[in-house]
Order: structure tokens, then sequence, then C-alpha cells
């Protein structure tokens, strides 16, 4: 029987876990314009790669014909574009870019073009959506809290971050008003906000403080308290303040030397060298779930690490695998919702909810649950 075909677009440091990990069954293509990430798959996996600028639509388009399911890993500011003309050459769509534009702007285009895309496919968003789409199934809820964050084991100054997304990716976390639900209401409130000190067992004292996580929740979901918070080692939060308020983060052009540039491209250009893991460097991924109501709390734990066996960084396990299981579940049949599918929505059935526990914990991404009564 004939494997079925798979394009991943992008070959960073998440899409380059996706792409392997999917190739233990099906027949993946990498593409990127970055001929060095896409001969490490090549010539380490034997993973087929095309070289292509993934910027414009008939190069997208190009890109994906003859591929049973696309797997979207570019940085966020490709991301709404690549999901739309991906829709409209009609090809299914699993994406993990995050992109800042509502994705919903696009569900009459996929359900016109019959297409399934399953958008926001990471840890937080992604997984954490899929637990709280079962559990909103089978209970009550009144309240969903999330906690999460990926960090280096080695706390060095003076960021004590590393990142495994493009850094304006991740400035946008910092910059982005957070939103989250309180008794019924819309809140909102700037990033970096209501930090807090928050406990766990195998890393010790973390700080979460807002970060606008929810994004399709506040849609699909009618829960009268949710949030979700960022963590990071504690103090980073006043070095990101002072960047953010100084305009380092700013996508306003300013004029240097009669050149019109965007703060937050310098920025990210020169934190890019200070925040790239190096070789061998390990990290860690935790999250922490936390679901009340029906008289119940539900609580779910992850710490994850570096994998030294296939020397895989954590978060793009965390992420990546949560993407290739819905991706399994998509090419089995198993999720045929049509339309833009946010993760909460593959949650729903409990089948494939226990698919992918199961999934994530055979690569050793173990979600650990306890309840107890109120």
């Amino acid at each position: 029987m004939e494997k079925k075909k798979i394009a991943v677009l992008g070959a960073g440091l998440v899409g380059n876990a996706i792409a392997i990990d999917l190739n233990n069954q099906y027949d993946v293509t990498a593409v990127d314009i970055n001929q060095e990430a896409l001969d490490k798959l090549s010539e380490e996996h034997n993973i087929k790669t095309v070289n292509r600028d993934l910027h414009t639509g008939d190069s997208i388009k190009a890109a994906v014909e003859g591929f049973d399911l696309v797997i979207g890993a570019v940085p966020g500011f490709m991301g709404f574009n690549t999901v739309k003309h991906v829709i409209q050459a009609g090809k299914n769509m699993v994406d993990i870019s995050f992109f800042p534009q509502d994705p919903f702007i696009l569900d009459e285009a996929a359900r016109e073009n019959n297409v399934t895309v399953v958008v926001d496919c990471g840890i937080a968003p992604g997984m954490g959506n899929i637990i709280l789409g079962y559990h909103n199934h089978t209970m009550d809820v009144d309240r969903y809290e999330c906690l999460v964050g990926g960090l280096p084991f080695e706390r060095e100054w003076p960021f004590e971050y590393k990142a495994v997304f493009s850094p304006i990716d991740v400035i946008e976390e910092y910059i982005r008003p957070a939103r989250y639900i309180e008794n019924g209401g819309l809140i909102v409130k700037q990033a970096l906000s209501d930090p807090e000190l928050v406990y766990f067992e195998k890393i010790g004292t973390l700080e979460a403080w807002n970060s606008d996580g929810l994004r399709s929740l506040l849609r699909t979901m009618n829960i009268p308290n949710m949030i979700e918070k960022t963590l990071r080692y504690p103090g980073c939060i006043e070095y990101l303040r002072v960047l953010r308020e100084s305009g380092f983060f700013s996508y306003e052009e300013i004029d240097v030397g009669g050149k019109k540039i965007r703060p937050i491209e310098l920025t990210s250009r020169l934190l890019f060298p200070k925040w790239k893991l190096k070789p061998g460097e390990e990290d860690f991924t935790v999250m922490r779930v936390i679901i009340t109501g029906s008289g119940k709390e539900i609580t779910y734990e992850l710490f994850d690490r570096f994998d030294q066996k296939t020397n895989t960084i954590s978060m793009a396990r965390t992420t990546g695998y949560t993407c290739t299981g819905v991706a399994n579940l998509m090419l089995e049949g198993s999720f045929e919702r049509k339309g833009i599918c946010p993760p909460e929505y593959v949650g729903e059935s409990e089948e494939n909810f226990r698919f992918m526990l199961t999934y994530l914990k055979e690569r050793n991404v173990d979600y650990r649950m306890k309840e107890s009564k109120l």
C-alpha cells in the first residue's frame, strides 16, 4: 500500500521534529528556503526536501501540489498567508505558526474548498485546548487555567531564556494585550501583567504572567473563568518591561541616520544569537492545566526535557508531537470536521482525546492527571 504524502512547510527546530516523526510512517517532504536545515533532514534522516521561498501564494500552492496533508510550521508573520493559500489549493492542513490574525476569517473559504484545517496545534495553544475540549463535553466547567513555559536548564545571564520559535513570534507574547475571562466577562490587560510565583516540583519556583494564549477558546467555549499565563524564570519580567517601555518592541518605523527601521526587527536580529540554543544545550517544558467544575478539580501536569537519544529539544517535542498526533488522526479519517478547526474540536471526541494522550506518552511526553473532589 502506497504511503500517504505529507508536505511540511518550514524546517526550523519544530518543523524538523515534525518531519522526522511523521517520516516513520508516511512519505514526508520538507519545504524551506534554508538549505542547511534541509540538508540535515536529508542526510541524517533520508527525508525528501525542496528548497522553496514560501512568501508568495503561487509558491505555496506549487509546494503543496500532490500531497495528502500539509503541515504549517512557518514563522507567525507568514502563517495566515500560508494557511490561506493552502486552503485555496484544496489541501487539508495542521498548522503551528500561531499567526496573530483571527483564523476564523478563513473558515468560509475552508468550507467552500471542503478542507479541514486544524490551527494552533502545538502545546498551548494546542494540547491544552484538546484537554479542555474533552472535559467541557463531560462536565460543567467553571474554570480553566493553563500555566505553560519552555526554558533552558542553564540560567545564563542576562536573559535566562532561549527561543525555539522566531524571536519576533516570542516578542509578540510580550506586547500583545492579554485577554481572559473572569466571571463571564472579557478582561483585557497588558501582557506581562499580574505576575505571580508558582512552584513546580521538578524545577522549583517560576514566575507566571498574563499572556494572550486563550485565542480560539474565547470564541468556542462558554466558560465563566478562563486564563492562560506564560512561565519564565523569576526576574525576567522586569527586563522585558524595560525593553517594551523603551520602544525596542515597537513596530512603528523610526529614522536612524536617514534610514527607516522598525525597532522590533532590530531587536529580533540582536536577540536571535543570544536566544539561540547552543548545540547540546538542554531545555525543558512545564505545563499545568487546572479544570474545575461539577464538584471536582482535575489537574494535568507535564514536565518534559531535552531528549538526549534523539537530540530533540523539549519545546519541539511537546509542540511538534501534538501536531503530528492530530495529523495521524486526520490521515486515518478519525477527524474530518470541515472548516477552521481549533484543537478543542479534536478533543470533543473521547476516542481522539485518548489517542492523543497515548500517542504523546509513547514519545515520552507524559501528561499526568489527578482528580480531587471540591
